[in-house]
């Protein structure tokens, strides 16, 4: 067998351009796996770096698609074109790994152009996501074609939990020895209870009155609209804080303020902060929240829910793939059940969903006791499951099973 002497990671995002779990994940596994060996990340941007053992080099989008395309193609032709430019890069890595269908193109072509271990990491599918249709037109067909042709030709698929595992050997033509499980990991230094309290009264946030918090994209994905909905059920007594932004479109993104506006007509404590946060103001709010709601109707894993827990609060959330996996109901928080209709995301009953998460909701961050307890079991849990260095090591190990 061939020692392993360096990796290759292929992303859409990396610092400072991360927005979503993905993005996070990269981030910091690529750091953990660089105190063992050198990771060079290409990613979508215009980084240039050398940062110790980690070299970075952003790619741009070919230019000519700025030009007569249909704005709903731009990202999937986008990433196509960095693809490409990724993938033709001299390469010198023994495996090559990416991250969400946005670079596993390029995987797949560093695969056969550089006779290299292909491996990839799901982090979500997309004939789970219907709604990306919303945003991507039928660029949404290409994006599927992309995670199709990169699953069922590489070397080694990683699923975050064991419910997309099932999803993957369901969805695609591949062999069950090939599909891992590596969960998700949480900085245990940098997610942690902080006592201050600045971040939350600079966004109007009274920190000496219980709130629910929520953390993420406004996207049909994290089910922010049947948490707004479920505003008039929560207890008046506590204030309701939305750190969400980047609407996927622009429908659902006024979707969203409509329904901001009729619930918040009642009541004078939603909080609705629009802006993309720096982690350490997010990690403010997570320290201070009475609970933290995870409404999703599509979740591979969830790593908003790791960050909750290491940092000492109680989750409630909705009892839905990779969820259960992270959160245990009576220990760590209460999962709300999701009934779907079938074939789609749509709730059975939305207003039934919205009803119980407020139940659930309600039940918490009223019990300061209750809210404690699944506080400090969360960080526990955490530190004992989802090091970082526990992950780059299983990572390491699958490396070097593929080289021969």
């Amino acid at each position: 067998m061939r020692k392993l002497q360096k990796v290759a990671f292929f992303s859409n995002e990396y610092p400072p351009h991360v927005y979503g779990g993905a993005g996070v994940h990269v981030e910091y596994l690529s750091r953990e796996l660089a105190q063992f060996v050198p990771v060079e990340v290409r990613c979508f941007g215009n980084q240039d770096l050398q940062d110790g053992n980690i070299r970075v080099k952003g790619y741009e989008m070919w230019g000519e698609l700025k030009r007569n395309t249909d704005p709903r193609f731009v990202g999937a032709l986008g990433a196509f074109s960095r693809n490409l430019a990724m993938a033709k890069d001299n390469l010198d890595a023994d495996v090559v790994h990416c991250h969400t269908w946005y670079s596993h193109m390029a995987g797949f072509l560093a695969q056969q152009l550089w006779d290299v271990p292909f491996v990839l990491t799901t982090h979500s599918l997309e004939p789970l996501r219907p709604w990306k249709a919303e945003q991507l037109g039928n660029a949404y067909r290409l994006s599927t074609w992309i995670e199709k042709m990169s699953i069922e030709n590489a070397n080694a698929v990683i699923a975050v939990s064991q419910e997309t595992r099932r999803d993957v050997l369901r969805l695609f033509q591949v062999p069950e020895e090939r599909v891992h499980v590596i969960h998700n990991g949480i900085d245990l230094q940098q997610y942690r209870y902080i006592p201050a309290t600045d971040a939350l009264t600079r966004y109007g946030v009274d920190p000496e009155r219980p709130y629910v918090l929520f953390v993420g994209r406004i996207t049909r994905q994290k089910g922010i609209i049947h948490l707004v909905n479920a505003i008039p059920d929560i207890d008046p007594a506590l204030q309701v804080v939305l750190c969400a932004g980047a609407p996927d479109t622009t429908e659902i993104g006024q979707e969203m303020a409509e329904r901001v506006r009729v619930v918040g007509a009642d009541r004078d404590n939603v909080i609705w902060i629009q802006e993309m946060l720096p982690r350490e103001d997010i990690i403010q709010f997570y320290s201070h929240a009475a609970v933290f709601c995870c409404p999703s109707v599509y979740e591979p894993f969830g790593i908003i829910n790791l960050e909750a827990m290491a940092c000492e609060t109680a989750v409630v959330a909705s009892a839905i793939g990779g969820i259960p996996e992270v959160v245990i109901p009576g220990e760590t928080g209460l999962l709300v059940d999701l009934d779907l209709k079938a074939g789609t995301f749509d709730p059975v009953s939305a207003d039934q969903f919205s009803h119980n998460l407020a139940a659930a909701i309600n039940q918490v961050a009223l019990d300061a006791e209750l809210r404690t307890t699944f506080g400090k079991n969360g960080r526990k849990r955490v530190e004992e499951h989802f090091s970082w260095t526990a992950i780059a090591h299983k990572t390491l190990d699958l490396y070097r099973s593929l080289l021969t």
